[in-house]
């Protein structure tokens, strides 16, 4: 049963990275907009330079697939290189395909945005990444919680990398294109958050288990992080421990990995958008 459940992960994140590149090559790119994040910067190196777009996208991305792995692991290194292949093959096949969705822009923006974001979706949803500006927040925030014991969200990390995307594409290409971008952003995180429940936003764990020292320290050695404890009880099970971890989106497959090695744990995600201080 896991091994059919990895095998459908890697078919889902194909799929949207096969969407997300038919997205970009024959909506998005023929009506003057451009995706977000890292292929958004290939995009515009692409344009300025006449440099192949898949080259320019393997360039751009490789430095993010190399820290993803030092600091987010194997089985994301893998998923995440995976769907970034993928995503290369479609564009450099798309392109060559004679069809174009050249209609007026706003209605070709909005439907690629839609296609872009289901795509990119899918990816996440999966456990695979194309867009290294979320593996770059990812580390960040990583590294600032470790640091400093707080939790963090994405939000900001991302939107500032964007906003210089943006910026540049206002000031290096159109005034026309940037807005046109900035729209297919708008559209395409949508759709993403509204099937990943806001991926950038932190997610609280609530573990119960009878097995509290065995998970506690797995949370510590491989995610390097703490929990709250709590005494509970259960109806049937009897006495129990209640666990509370706060992480990051991209931390949940290894979180899932840690609680089903231990036998008898049962567990809910939910998201936390703001925590006060």
């Amino acid at each position: 049963m896991k091994k059919k459940t990895g095998v459908f992960s890697y078919l889902m994140i194909i799929l949207g990275a096969i969407m997300a590149s038919f997205s970009v090559a024959l909506i998005l790119l023929p009506n003057d907009a451009i995706d977000y994040g890292t292929a958004g910067v290939a995009i515009i190196i692409s344009k300025l330079t006449g440099f192949h777009l898949p080259l320019c996208v393997l360039l751009v991305f490789l430095p993010f697939i190399i820290a993803g792995h030092i600091f987010l692991g194997k089985q994301f290194t893998v998923k995440a290189a995976v769907g970034s292949v993928v995503y290369m093959v479609g564009l450099d096949f798309f392109e060559e395909i004679p069809f174009e969705l050249s209609t007026e822009h706003f209605l070709a923006v909005a439907f690629g945005g839609a296609i872009l974001g289901a795509g990119l979706a899918l990816i996440l949803r999966y456990g695979g990444c194309i867009d290294g500006s979320e593996i770059l927040a990812n580390i960040v925030v990583k590294r600032l919680s470790d640091k400093t014991g707080r939790n963090y969200s994405l939000t900001p990390i991302l939107l500032a990398f964007n906003a210089c995307v943006y910026i540049t594409v206002f000031v290096v290409i159109d005034e026309t294109a940037a807005l046109l971008s900035l729209l297919v952003y708008v559209v395409a995180t949508a759709v993403v958050d509204h099937f990943t429940d806001h991926f950038e936003a932190i997610k609280q764990v609530t573990i119960i288990t009878q097995d509290p020292e065995g998970i506690i320290k797995d949370i510590k050695d491989k995610l390097n992080k703490t929990c709250t404890i709590m005494d509970s009880r259960g109806a049937i099970a009897g006495e129990n421990n209640t666990l509370i971890c706060y992480i990051s989106y991209f931390e949940l497959p290894m979180m899932k990995e840690i609680i089903s090695t231990h036998s008898g744990s049962f567990s809910t995600v939910s998201t936390i958008d703001e925590i006060l201080r």
